[in-house]
């Protein structure tokens, strides 16, 4: 038996549009396009975290960790580029994240931290309504009393602290000798073995005067200040540092970073010795680098910062009574 089956194709006719309808196609379709190119740019462009971006220059840079002219698992990079002077200093501190966390989301204790620098005579702290403000009275590396100082006003804040990630940020609009647009950063994440990998970054701004001023004076009076980036090798094979502004941020930057790690390293002490042994420490770290950061003998420096943490001590008391 056969069967036959048969079955006729529509004749096709060219769809016509009404006027009305035209327009709400395409506008459907140009809507439907912005969605899928939003959401593709979305899903493409998604912003890295802070942390994310903290681990990966951490992978990046283990073998730089592990091999450098510090003897310590640290690093430094900076640049100059217009008015703007930018240093960052990478390293790894052998305490667990949470302790550092604890310890530097406390403003107090970066008066504490930055007065330790030859520069800071000393340091208060005060809350204001939403932030907390420090003040750095600066001056030079002999002794000075605060009134002899300049008084620059950095604004405390604990932009991020979560479990596994921690960042601070100091910022002054003013500072000293005309510069400008201070900001010092602070980050932190936890590593294997309860230790932290931590970023200490300085940068400010400065003016064409003092650009001037600083040419002058870093190829006279300060020639032989330099920072740690190795520019080249002179004719006895020796290396050759950076020197002019960022060799001085440079130094300033690595100063702070072991002001921090000091200020870590004498917590297990009873807290009446450890001011002594923080600005013992301090001078210790900071001379293993003598070509860049030796300015004092140790008996000038100890004797130097013990009457400046008095006059702190009774600053911070006026501060605290609103007498300042």
């Amino acid at each position: 038996m056969i069967f036959r089956v048969s079955y006729r194709m529509p004749s096709l006719r060219p769809l016509r549009l009404s006027g009305e309808l035209l327009p709400k196609i395409f506008l459907f379709l140009l809507a439907a396009a912005i969605g899928f190119s939003a959401a593709s740019a979305s899903s493409a462009e998604k912003p890295l975290k802070g942390e994310d971006i903290l681990l990966a220059a951490y992978h990046r840079n283990m073998a730089r960790l592990e091999r450098n002219s510090f003897g310590l698992p640290l690093f430094l990079e900076s640049f100059e580029r217009d008015d703007r002077v930018h240093v960052d200093v990478y390293g790894i501190f052998d305490y667990p994240f949470s302790s550092v966390a604890d310890v530097l989301k406390v403003p107090a204790n970066w008066c504490d931290i930055v007065s330790l620098h030859l520069n800071v005579k000393a340091c208060t702290y005060r809350e204001l309504p939403g932030a907390w403000v420090l003040t750095l009275y600066i001056g030079r590396k002999v002794y000075q009393p605060p009134e002899d100082t300049r008084q620059v006003i950095f604004h405390y804040r604990n932009v991020v602290r979560q479990q596994e990630y921690l960042d601070i940020i100091l910022s002054a609009d003013a500072g000293p000798f005309g510069t400008k647009d201070h900001r010092m950063r602070f980050e932190a994440v936890p590593l294997e073995g309860g230790r932290t990998f931590v970023h200490v970054s300085y940068a400010y701004s400065d003016s064409v005067a003092l650009r001037l001023a600083a040419k002058v004076y870093f190829v006279t009076l300060g020639r032989d200040k330099v920072g740690f980036t190795m520019t080249g090798t002179d004719r006895n094979h020796d290396p050759v540092y950076i020197g002019g502004p960022r060799g001085s941020i440079e130094r300033n930057a690595v100063r702070y970073y072991f002001a921090i790690q000091s200020f870590m390293n004498t917590l297990r002490y009873p807290e009446k010795n450890r001011f002594s042994i923080r600005i013992s420490e301090w001078y210790d770290l900071t001379t293993r680098h003598r070509k860049q950061l030796y300015e004092l003998d140790k008996k000038d420096y100890l004797t130097f910062k013990t009457k400046e943490h008095m006059n702190q001590l009774i600053l911070q008391r006026q501060t605290g009574t609103g007498l300042q």
